[in-house]
Formats: C-alpha cells, sequence, structure tokens
C-alpha cells in the first residue's frame, strides 16, 4: 500500500494542509485523482508521497489525469494561499473543474466557429512604435497605456504570433464574457493555431474538455477567458494579455479574493513570461505601482483606423435643467433629437445606464448639490426606512435633508433609474427600432456573446446596456452613444467612485469615432462642472490621475496603504455593532502600526441573515493585514486589496 498527500478541491474542506490517502498503484506528483471526502467524491491534486499514517486511510477512488499539471500551477497555488488567505479546498478548486471525474469525455470535439483566416492589417506607425519598445525592453511587465481606438488588440496579435512561432502558449484575459466572441474572432482569424474559450458560460462539459484539452495539448495554444483563465493547466506558457486591465471585475468576489492583476504578475514570473496590461484608463493603484517600481510605460493615442472624420462630438446635459427634458424626464430632447437622425441613416445607438443605479441619489435638481460625508468626502446614502443619510466607510449618520444647503431649494431627489424602464421608453418613442438590452438580468439566451455577430452586423438599432457594454467593444456601425445618469456611480460612498466614474465615461465614449465614421456622445449629468465628467469628456488623464492621487495621499488611500475589509452578519443591528467594537478590542491587543474605521453599516446593510456590519483595516506593510485575516473569530468574512469598500 502506498500513501500520498492530496490537495482536495471542495468548498466544503476549510483545513490549510493536505490530507493523506492510500493507493494500491504508483501515482506521480500533480496528477489529478477523486478523493472521498465527507460522504462525497471529488477531485484533488497529488502533490507527494506520505508515510503511513496512524489512522486508517480512505483509498484513492481513481486516477483521472494522465498528464500532470505544471509544475507553475502547484507554485501558484501555494503561493496564492499564503497571499490570499483562504480555506485550502476553495483555493484548490479555482485549479480543477468540479466536475471532472463526473463527465464522460466527448469523443468527438466541437470546434469554436472558425472566421475565414485573413491576413492582419498592416501595423500603423504608433502600433510599430510600441512593439519596438516592448521587445526592446528587459523588462517582461509593460503597461500598454493606449487610448481607446488605437488598436491595442492588433499590438497583442503580433506579440502572441512570435509566441506561438517559438512554441509558447498565449493567454489572454478579458473581464467579461461578453467580450471574449470579439476577442475569439480576432485570433482564430488570425492564426491556424488552436484557440481555446475557457468560461463559466459554458456547460459543465465544454469546460471539463476545454480544460483538458490545455493540459495534455503538446502544441501552443491561445487560452482566452476571464479571470479564471488564470489557473488553466497551461505549459509553455510565454504571453499573458490583460486586457482592460482596469476593470474591477477583475476581483474575485468571493474566497480566495484574489485580484486578477496580481496573480497573472504572479503567473508571469513562475513561466518567465512576458506580462502585457492593457488600459485605457490605467487604475490609478496600477499605474503608480508601475512609475514606483519603473514598469515601462508605453503610450498609444492615435486612432488605428485612419479617417476624414471629424472628432467625437461629446454633448454634456445639465439634468437639472427642465427646459432640456420637455419630452420626457428620463432622456433630454438632444438624446431623442439625435437618436432619430442616426435610426434614419442606418446607424447603431447605445443607451448606456450604469447597472449599480440602484443606489439612491441625495441631488439637489435645481443646483446640482450632492450630500457628501464631512468626514470622508464620499457620498452618503439615503435610507428611506429611517429617512437618513449615512456614510458607509465611516458610519457619520444624519437626518436626509428637507432644503438644499447650498441654494435652499426644496427639490431634493432621491431616485434611480433602470435599463428596463429605459427599454420601455425607446419602445414607445421609436416603435420601428431593433432595441435590445444587455446587462446581468439578462437570461443565457439573451446575453451579448449569444448576440455578437447580430449586434456586429447591424441588426440590432440601439443598445440598452450597463457595464458590459462600456468597454473594449470595436462596432463600425456605432456612431451615437447616449449616457442617462453619468452620476450614477459617483453617488457611491466608496474612494474610488470618481476613479470608477471617469473610465466608465471615457470607456464609453470611445465606442464611438473609432475611425469607422463620425461618433457623437451625450452625456448627462447633475453636475456639469464635475471635474470627473470634464476630464473625461477632454481625455484629460494625466490631470486627473494627479488629482486622485493628491486626495488618495491625503486620506491615506491605496496606493499609500493596504486595505482590508471585515464584515459580520448579525441577527440586530445593535448585535452586528457590538461584535464589531469587540473585534476592535482585539485587533488593537495584537499592537500592529494599523488604523481602524468603523464600525458602519455595509452597503448592503440588510439580507435574509441579518444585519452586517463592516470595519475596514488600512496598514503600510500588507503582511500585517494577512496576520488579522489569520487571526479572525469565526463568524468574520474578510477580504484583502478589496476592488471598493461597498
Amino acid at each position: 500500500m502506498r500513501y500520498y498527500k492530496v490537495l482536495v478541491s471542495s468548498q466544503r474542506f476549510h483545513g490549510s494542509e493536505p490530507l493523506i490517502y492510500s493507493s494500491l498503484e504508483p501515482l506521480k506528483a500533480r496528477v489529478v485523482v477523486s478523493v472521498p471526502l465527507q460522504g462525497q467524491i471529488v477531485p484533488g491534486i497529488v502533490i507527494g508521497t506520505a508515510s503511513k499514517p496512524s489512522f486508517q486511510a480512505k483509498n484513492i477512488v481513481r486516477q483521472l489525469t494522465d498528464e500532470p499539471l505544471p509544475p507553475q500551477s502547484l507554485a501558484l497555488l501555494k503561493w496564492l494561499q499564503a497571499y490570499y488567505p483562504a480555506p485550502l479546498g476553495s483555493i484548490t478548486a479555482q485549479f480543477i473543474p468540479r466536475t471532472l471525474g463526473q463527465i464522460a469525455r466527448q469523443t468527438t470535439k466541437k470546434a469554436l466557429p472558425r472566421p475565414k483566416t485573413k491576413a492582419l492589417p498592416p501595423l500603423t506607425r504608433e502600433q510599430s512604435s510600441a512593439l519596438k519598445q516592448i521587445n526592446g525592453l528587459a523588462s517582461k511587465t509593460v503597461l500598454l497605456h493606449g487610448e481607446t481606438g488605437s488598436g491595442k488588440t492588433r499590438v497583442y496579435l503580433e506579440l502572441a504570433k512570435h509566441q506561438l512561432a517559438i512554441g509558447h502558449s498565449v493567454l489572454v484575459l478579458t473581464p467579461e464574457i461578453s467580450l471574449t466572441p470579439q476577442l475569439v474572432d480576432s485570433f482564430t482569424g488570425a492564426f491556424h493555431q488552436q484557440v481555446v474559450l475557457l468560461h463559466s458560460n459554458l456547460t459543465e462539459a465544454m469546460r471539463r474538455n476545454a480544460w483538458l484539452s490545455i493540459l495534455e495539448s503538446t502544441k501552443p495554444l491561445v487560452i482566452i477567458g476571464p479571470r479564471s483563465a488564470l489557473f488553466a493547466p497551461i505549459h509553455k506558457l510565454g504571453l499573458i494579455v490583460v486586457d482592460e486591465a482596469h476593470e474591477t471585475a477583475y476581483k474575485q468576489e468571493q474566497a480566495p479574493y484574489y485580484q486578477a492583476l496580481r496573480v497573472a504578475s504572479k503567473l508571469a514570473a513562475l513561466h518567465s513570461a512576458q506580462l502585457i496590461m492593457g488600459s485605457a484608463t490605467p487604475s490609478v493603484v496600477d499605474y503608480y505601482i508601475a512609475k514606483a517600481k519603473s514598469i515601462p510605460v508605453v503610450r498609444m493615442q492615435e486612432l488605428a483606423v485612419k479617417s476624414n472624420s471629424p472628432p467625437t462630438k461629446v454633448t454634456v446635459v445639465a439634468s437639472y435643467d427642465k427646459a432640456a427634458f420637455s419630452q420626457h424626464h428620463q432622456l433630454s430632447d438632444v438624446l431623442l433629437t439625435e437618436l432619430g437622425q442616426t435610426l434614419e441613416k442606418g446607424n447603431q445607438a447605445l443607451i448606456f445606464l450604469n447597472r449599480r443605479g440602484t443606489a439612491r441619489l441625495v441631488v439637489c435638481q435645481q443646483c446640482g448639490w450632492q450630500a457628501l460625508c464631512p468626514n470622508c468626502e464620499l457620498p452618503l446614502t439615503y435610507h428611506g426606512d429611517t429617512h437618513s443619510i449615512r456614510c458607509h466607510t465611516c458610519g457619520h449618520a444624519d437626518k436626509a435633508p428637507v432644503h438644499c444647503p447650498n441654494c435652499g431649494s426644496t427639490k431634493i431627489i432621491y431616485k434611480s433609474l433602470g435599463t428596463k424602464s429605459i427599454v420601455d421608453t425607446l419602445v414607445r418613442l421609436f416603435p420601428k427600432a431593433r432595441i435590445q438590452r444587455f446587462d446581468t438580468d439578462n437570461k443565457k439566451e439573451e446575453r451579448f456573446e449569444q448576440h455578437y455577430e447580430r449586434v456586429l452586423s447591424g441588426n440590432v438599432d440601439i443598445l440598452v446596456g450597463t457595464q458590459l457594454l462600456a468597454k473594449g467593444l470595436d462596432l463600425p456601425r456605432l456612431s451615437l452613444v447616449g449616457v442617462v445618469a453619468a452620476d450614477t456611480s459617483l453617488s457611491f460612498p466608496d474612494y474610488i467612485a470618481e476613479e470608477r466614474t471617469y473610465q466608465l465615461l471615457s470607456q464609453i465614449i470611445g465606442r464611438v469615432g473609432r475611425g469607422h465614421q463620425a461618433g457623437q456622445a451625450i452625456i448627462q449629468t447633475y453636475n456639469p462642472d464635475s471635474p470627473v465628467i470634464t476630464g473625461a469628456v477632454k481625455k484629460d488623464w494625466e490631470s486627473f490621475y494627479n488629482q486622485q492621487l493628491a486626495e488618495r495621499q491625503q486620506f491615506m488611500f491605496p496606493p499609500f496603504c493596504y486595505l482590508l475589509k471585515l464584515t459580520c452578519t448579525r441577527k440586530t443591528q445593535k448585535s452586528a455593532e457590538e461584535t464589531c467594537f469587540k473585534l476592535i478590542e482585539q485587533i488593537r491587543e495584537l499592537g500592529l502600526p494599523i488604523q481602524v474605521i468603523g464600525p458602519a453599516p455595509s452597503f448592503y446593510e440588510k439580507s435574509a441573515k441579518g444585519y452586517s456590519w463592516q470595519l475596514v483595516v488600512k496598514a503600510k506593510n500588507r503582511q500585517h493585514l494577512v496576520d488579522i485575516a489569520k487571526s479572525l473569530p469565526s463568524g468574520w468574512s474578510y477580504d484583502l486589496d478589496p476592488a471598493n469598500l461597498l
């Protein structure tokens, strides 16, 4: 009888060490097996032999893979456990398909629909310059800061072409599954190499087969997918591309709470691979770190598609100007007029409304004043049940205003908009238009990736949607973009609210004016003079970055510290608050140089489980936060390097 240490892949396993199982047959290290665990059969990774234990070890059921996982996968798993502490079962589950041993493998593979192979378009002068810079650098990590429409994907393709030619595989990450069809189209149209798509919207059998094809491949591949594709068993990885690297969707919102860009950096180091972080609007933190660590920043500002069309015309409409909304209270006259003209020309229009518009806005319709926290200068949230406004970062609370403190007006609004109501309005106003909504409420058959070809060919006249339509898409027929409520993301009580607003506006404006035809963007906002709005309209990223950096330094937010968000849920508000104060005392007893903010109710305070309250811990040394996370009492959840503090 032989004994082996096995990392079990199960959310039910909360231990931090491998388990010992027995086997009659010899097994190689890093092969995947199925093992019994708590009455279930789950997959696991053999990491080595073990001495005979003092207890009766359970038998390994069977071996699931002949090919061992790459050694880099195991090294990444070990690093992940230390950097983003979480139960070992949850971490191991990132690396193995859940149903690896439960679904029979298909004997015939269903190939991805391949467009006709076509020659890559000639590189523009700026693209050639960017490639020359990247290839001439000693650093393997590069931040590609390219404006929307500058052709970053063309640069990715050229870099991938070189890696495939020397026998190395390529991993291309995208923040949204909806963007995968466009990337698959670009890569399969450019190469004869096999492209593997890997994401959670595939069937279990398709994901399993894709994963196995990556593990068993002897030829270089192009793997395309969201953040989960980082854990695919890729051999000889030569290039990782993180497209739209600024997107918060790269943050995992359940254990382990990893940031995909940080994991990509570690994976690239393990493979000695090139890492390209592409973005038109790099995050403040990433840009600061790039400068601080001398990571090269390659700039691209010219349109890749040359045309005689004028620059995108951007019109800002003050939402409090009722004269500008004579036809409809949500859609301005100029937007409706331009919509009609766009449809007459046979072009496409995109109406954008941030999905997170369920947050209550507390603004004055007369002058645009907005309720802000006096301590954090972050937007206050309206609570209808108590008619109060509250900061969900520091806990400051006050009565909801009856009069505007700025102009004295009683026209204070507490409302939000939704994509469905926008669609209903457009259907009524433009009955002949083909209108389609794309957001997270879509059923599987309604998702954007299922309708990409229809949209691209012009069979949809008006697209109505949320953040997933704001990034990365290149639709040649699109000539008009309308932003219904540019202030929506500004209303969130979070230190990154302004940054997210700037990024979203920049990205959505960048969907038009890409050289295909003249573009126009109409921005509706209660804050037309906001430096965030004006900065995005003028594409003045440098000024916005410097202003944000100064504010972050003043109030000590990243990149000038690390953050840890701690959350507890109790049956009553009082119990939740008391639990927070008790933990604060326990944390202070550790004697660490940290700052604790709160307690305060979580942004989504009430749920079926009770009331959720949170603490935010700041530290200059990230290890101090790791130590706190590891020492938490039961009943607490934690998020290291949170994407937001909501």
